[in-house]
């Protein structure tokens, strides 16, 4: 199986970098960890988007699947008061 492309957004970036940094490394191997399989065990496709959502303790990552361009983009990523804003 051929392995996505991650990209993320100006706006997700700049909501990883607001992240405390121990909670900021593990946000950034589970987004790495979506290139082998983008739809890991706990992902849930959120209800009235094409969206999917993965949880890393208090923090959720936002992000669409192209499967026909094996690529993942993250588009939103906070904590989960805030995220679904």
């Amino acid at each position: 199986m051929a392995s996505y492309s991650i990209l993320i957004t100006r706006s997700a970036a700049k909501e990883l970098e607001r992240v405390p940094t121990k909670d900021r490394e593990r946000i950034v191997r589970r987004i790495g960890a979506l290139a082998d399989d983008p739809r890991p065990t706990g992902a849930e496709k959120l209800s009235g988007d094409d969206k999917y959502r993965i949880r890393q303790g208090d923090y959720r990552i936002l992000y669409e699947i192209e499967d026909q361009l094996l690529v993942v983009t993250v588009v939103r990523i906070g904590n989960r008061r805030e995220v679904y804003r």
